[in-house]
């Protein structure tokens, strides 16, 4: 089979420009957390993505453009990313290899803390974030809240700089405490909206997610209306992945309609007025709603891959070479006639593995049966199963120092991403709602 990589010349699809009218005007994102652009591509749009994840019956107005029987493009959307930030030089690397490709210039990703920023903001520098912000988006650090991790939540023993803190108590500006200075940026910015995102663990901690909720309320003096989060399950929106995160949704008060804000203040909201995206296929048994698709494969997701040897996609031909481990976590192969497991921020040996030997339990006897070896997930298969493009470069030659991304560090960004098509679930949501919303 002759390998068909989906890395497009965006110049040869005009048609996916969003077609702005007087009163569609450019929506202004800045972006905290970044990482490698997950949450940033979503609201973005103009990505392929596969035809089957698109519910042409429940978003009959989203105007894609087709490449082929199988894979189409999203179209763009009114918001533009004028502002990324994250720690991780890494993720910066991918994201503006990719977003530099579609006019967004590199100098908007500032690799600092948001502790920094917000000190330096106090400090006199005003500039440091832009002005006419409408919307903030941020999936700040989940590892503290995470059930894979230890949970220390609030108490975490981890800065805002991923170090071990000295004194080995919680602290304002640790890892744990990172949405309180999200809040500081929402007060200093103040955006129409603010979208947040966490692990599902977050919801079974305690009353960690109402007093998040209550804490964001506060952003602005006050200003801030914080609908109930909700955990979303990625597979119930095409994406061919077991992963759950919760969203929180604050809304600036002074900016809403009357009858918008009377709406989203009530116990039940009204389904016309609900942030959160329709579903638009079925993976778990709350998933209800007219016309929903079956939920979309692993399989699907990897039409057209070759082997790693076979392949001229960099980020296909590395994979972990960590051996099996026995029962610990990521020693299991993918189903692929089910959903991908959820794409961790993980080291080599914890990479699920696309085959595995009969000797070590593995099931794709036919793939076996060719000759296929035993091998861990690529970068390319982790980043499919997530709905990154093809054209999102992901292992990247290090032509000066610091300027690459290796195939491990790779693995650690995708994993640490928003899937982009359930982000962009999300923007066309609010995009759609927007007059309605605002004033």
């Amino acid at each position: 089979m002759k390998e068909k990589l989906l890395k497009l010349n965006y110049e040869s699809f005009p048609c996916m420009d969003h077609k702005s009218t007087e009163s569609e005007k450019t929506i202004r994102v800045l972006s905290l957390f970044s990482g490698c652009g997950g949450m940033d591509l979503g609201f973005e749009g103009n990505f392929t993505v596969l035809k089957r994840s698109v519910n042409k019956q429940v978003h009959p107005n989203w105007e894609t453009t087709d490449i082929d029987s199988k894979w189409t493009i999203l179209p763009k959307t009114r918001f533009t990313t004028v502002f990324a930030n994250d720690i991780r030089l890494d993720a910066k690397n991918a994201w503006t290899a990719y977003f530099s490709k579609k006019n967004i210039p590199e100098n908007c990703y500032h690799v600092c803390s948001i502790v920094d920023m917000v000190k330096s903001y106090y400090s006199g520098d005003k500039t440091i974030f832009p002005t006419n912000i409408d919307v903030i988006t941020g999936g700040f650090p989940c590892q503290d809240f995470s059930v894979a991790g230890k949970r220390q939540g609030f108490n975490s023993k981890k800065s805002h700089l991923g170090k071990d803190i000295e004194e080995n108590m919680p602290s304002i500006e640790s890892r744990g405490q990172l949405y309180m200075w999200m809040r500081e940026v929402v007060s200093i910015v103040q955006p129409k909206i603010f979208v947040a995102e966490n692990v599902k663990g977050l919801a079974n901690l305690s009353d960690v997610k109402e007093i998040i909720e209550s804490d964001f309320s506060d952003a602005g003096n006050g200003g801030y209306l914080v609908v109930p989060a909700r955990v979303l399950h990625a597979a119930n929106y095409g994406v061919p992945q077991n992963r759950e995160r919760i969203f929180f949704f604050g809304f600036k008060k002074s900016a809403l309609k009357s009858e918008a804000q009377a709406a989203l203040s009530s116990p039940i909201i009204n389904g016309e007025y609900d942030p959160y995206p329709e579903y638009t296929h079925k993976y778990t048994s709350d998933a209800h709603g007219k016309y929903l698709l079956p939920f979309v494969t692993v399989q699907e997701y990897f039409e057209y891959l070759l082997e790693p040897e076979q392949s001229f996609d960099l980020s296909q031909q590395k994979f972990s070479k960590a051996k099996f481990g026995g029962k610990t976590q990521g020693q299991t192969e993918v189903n692929l006639n089910g959903v991908g497991p959820t794409i961790r921020s993980e080291h080599h040996g914890n990479i699920e593995y696309r085959r595995l030997s009969v000797e070590h339990g593995g099931k794709h006897f036919e793939e076996l049966k060719q000759g296929l070896s035993e091998r861990r997930l690529t970068v390319r298969e982790c980043a499919r199963i997530q709905t990154f493009p093809d054209d999102y470069d992901f292992v990247i030659p290090a032509i000066k120092k610091g300027m690459g991304v290796s195939a491990s560090n790779a693995y650690k960004i995708i994993g640490n991403a928003v899937p982009p098509l359930l982000a962009f679930n999300i923007a066309m949501r609010l995009q759609e709602n927007w007059d309605k919303y605002f004033k």
